[in-house]
């Protein structure tokens, strides 16, 4: 299957956001583990390069959906300032899942010339 035909812009951009918050969930457990209950490092070791990653992941999405979505420069950088607060991602997703911003603009077919003979 061609990948551009089953590209969809709204499962793609949910999918990540919903995974950066939950490396977010993983690394703050990790670093309460380490920092004050004072146990073990292996929280941060393993969550923080998947955060890092998928971190990384939500930032590349935003800008792929952004056309596709008709995202203007304010809701991109709205969802850039979400990916630092940890769990914002989310709000960010549910906000712009509410007001319409993850529904796909009408792709537009081809106009064709018809010419008069």
């Amino acid at each position: 299957m061609d990948l551009l035909v089953s590209f969809n812009p709204r499962t793609l951009f949910r999918a990540v956001a919903i995974a950066e918050a939950f490396s977010w969930a993983g690394l703050l457990a990790g670093m309460l583990l380490k920092h004050v209950l004072k146990v073990t490092e292996v929280g941060v070791q393993v969550f923080g390069p998947i955060h890092g990653a998928i971190f990384v992941a939500y930032l590349v999405s935003v800008l792929v959906v952004r056309r596709p979505l008709g995202w203007g420069l304010k809701t991109v950088l709205v969802a850039v300032v979400a990916s630092v607060p940890p769990f914002a991602t989310l709000a960010f997703e549910i906000w712009a899942d509410r007001r319409g911003r993850l529904t796909p603009e009408p792709v537009r077919a081809p106009q064709l010339e018809t010419s008069t003979v």
